[in-house]
């Protein structure tokens, strides 16, 4: 399967109901395929992650946008399954408190940003500010700002910032993997009456959910100005068809088995004064299990 095909090349206009199938398949590619390479790159993942924090160069910042119900929190759960939770961590973000609305609309996700050595997931994002909140301009008048752009002058604004802080972030060691589980309006409202019937699920869904839906067509619409306007050569976003959560979770994998095989990386190399130091201890701990004479 060509991954590449699920990029948003950067510089584009896309169209989601054009350019990408929420229900994508191949015929030479079957679930059982999926699920086997799934279990390789969840092995493989955890390999490259030992490296990552031994090496302690790089952060990964892998962040997932969707719809409700597109299947974030089981393609987290899934695919970063074999991670040591050492060096691991997942950070999601609601409505924002009384002490992030006193700060920039960044604070609250750069000081959850992972440190090098560490994968770091943010389930929903600083995209929610150029989202949920162009959908509902109302949320601006509580984010205390000194003065409103005319127009869509904000959203360009944050685009702008947006790109520049992840510029800034890839420079200086942070690999960003964008990734939006692109799910159809169809395969959620199944997904909605699945949590609504069963009632271990209950838990899962909120009336908000329903209301939100109301506004599908805002939401597609947002989603594409964030891909056409953030999706560039150092973070591009991926379009992940989210219809059937098999395929999803084994696509996202191997994205970021990818690259972090491009990483190159390695197990530090010690010193020879280090390596003097480690036969040193090995000759004294076999000296343990020898009788005194």
């Amino acid at each position: 399967m060509n991954y590449d095909a699920f990029i948003v090349p950067p510089g584009s206009k896309i169209s989601l109901k054009k350019n990408y199938d929420p229900a994508y398949k191949t015929d030479f590619y079957q679930k059982t395929d999926a699920l086997s390479k799934l279990q390789a790159d969840i092995q493989r993942l955890a390999n490259y992650q030992n490296i990552l924090y031994a090496q302690n160069t790089y952060a990964i910042l892998i962040i997932f946008q969707a719809m409700d119900a597109a299947g974030k929190d089981s393609t987290i759960k899934h695919v970063m399954s074999g991670v040591n939770p050492q060096g691991f961590q997942v950070f999601s973000f609601k409505s924002p408190s009384a002490e992030e609305l006193d700060h920039d609309y960044l604070w609250r996700t750069m000081k959850a940003l992972p440190e090098r050595g560490r994968i770091g997931v943010f389930n929903r994002s600083y995209y929610e500010e150029v989202l949920v909140v162009r959908v509902h301009p109302e949320m601006l008048k509580k984010q205390q700002l000194p003065k409103f752009p005319d127009g869509n002058q904000i959203w360009k604004q944050r685009f702008q910032e947006i790109n520049n802080t992840e510029k800034y972030l890839v420079d200086n060691g942070v690999v960003i993997l964008k990734f939006f589980l692109n799910v159809s309006k169809k395969e959620q409202k199944k997904r909605f009456l699945q949590r609504i019937e069963a009632p271990e699920k209950n838990w899962k869904f909120s009336d908000s959910d329903v209301k939100e839906r109301a506004f599908w067509d805002d939401y597609m619409e947002a989603y594409e100005e964030v891909f056409n306007n953030t999706s560039t050569k150092w973070a591009p976003w991926y379009i992940i068809p989210a219809d059937r959560k098999w395929l999803t979770r084994q696509v996202v994998a191997n994205i970021i088995c990818t690259k972090l095989e491009e990483l190159n990386l390695k197990y530090p190399i010690v010193s020879e004064e280090h390596k003097q130091q480690l036969l040193q201890a090995k000759r004294i701990l076999e000296q343990e299990d020898k009788p005194s004479s």
